[in-house]
């Protein structure tokens, strides 16, 4: 599940980008509500996490420019900010909830889980290729109707292969997503593969995951 954090706090954004990667979410981070505007418009994503105070266009104002174009993305306001008319301005303009700093990323989580929850009754986005589903807000996978127990990684690397299904997407591509900070990402892209080949494709079930040598991997049907 992809998740945008608008922060220009970079410290703040690396250690809130680190606890949401670890918790199996794919993470793009805006350091100002230009760059989150353009991502905004080329992405589909489940969730953002927006600043208040961020340099030229604040969050309020950002937050107000995105409904107003009809996107429905839940958004999560955070804001150093604590008075009851703060709370019902970031409300009023189309957030749909509220967390003061300095909080405890547990919150974060917990409250970022609750808008996705919310939001799945009205947006139905289980991915399904075949007998193989995801369900991005519950983290659920099935394969033939068996629930299927993966780690952090191994999920957030099976939801971008069923995003971008019959596309082979490269190991660099892969590792820039989920290990952005380690130089050996193409060896670690390929144990994580290798892991989740074995609970996805355990025989006699058809393999979906296939390795397209030289390039990378590619989810779906064999050809």
């Amino acid at each position: 599940m992809r998740v945008l954090l608008v922060e220009d706090d970079r410290k703040a954004a690396r250690l809130v980008s680190k606890g949401l990667h670890e918790a199996g979410f794919l993470v793009d981070i805006a350091y100002s509500a230009e760059e989150g505007d353009e991502m905004s418009a080329t992405t589909d994503y489940a969730a953002i996490v927006l600043d208040w105070l961020l340099p030229g266009r604040d969050g309020i104002a950002f937050c107000h420019d995105l409904r107003a174009r009809g996107v429905s993305t839940p958004i999560l306001m955070l804001t150093a900010r604590q008075g009851l008319d703060d709370r019902v301005t970031g409300l009023n303009v189309g957030a749909d909830d509220y967390l003061t700093k300095p909080f405890a990323f547990a919150e974060l989580l917990a409250r970022l889980h609750a808008l996705l929850r919310r939001s799945a009754i009205t947006r139905p986005i289980v991915l399904t290729i075949g007998d193989l589903s995801l369900d991005p807000v519950s983290h659920v996978v099935t394969r033939a109707g068996t629930p299927i127990n993966l780690t952090p990684k191994e999920y957030a690397i099976l939801e971008v292969l069923m995003r971008q299904p019959g596309e082979v997407l490269t190991r660099a591509s892969l590792g820039e997503r989920l290990w952005r900070d380690d130089d050996d990402v193409n060896n670690l892209v390929d144990v994580h593969v290798s892991h989740l080949r074995k609970k996805i494709d355990r025989p006699p079930l058809e393999p979906l995951i296939h390795t397209v040598w030289g390039r990378g991997y590619r989810l779906g049907p064999a050809p």
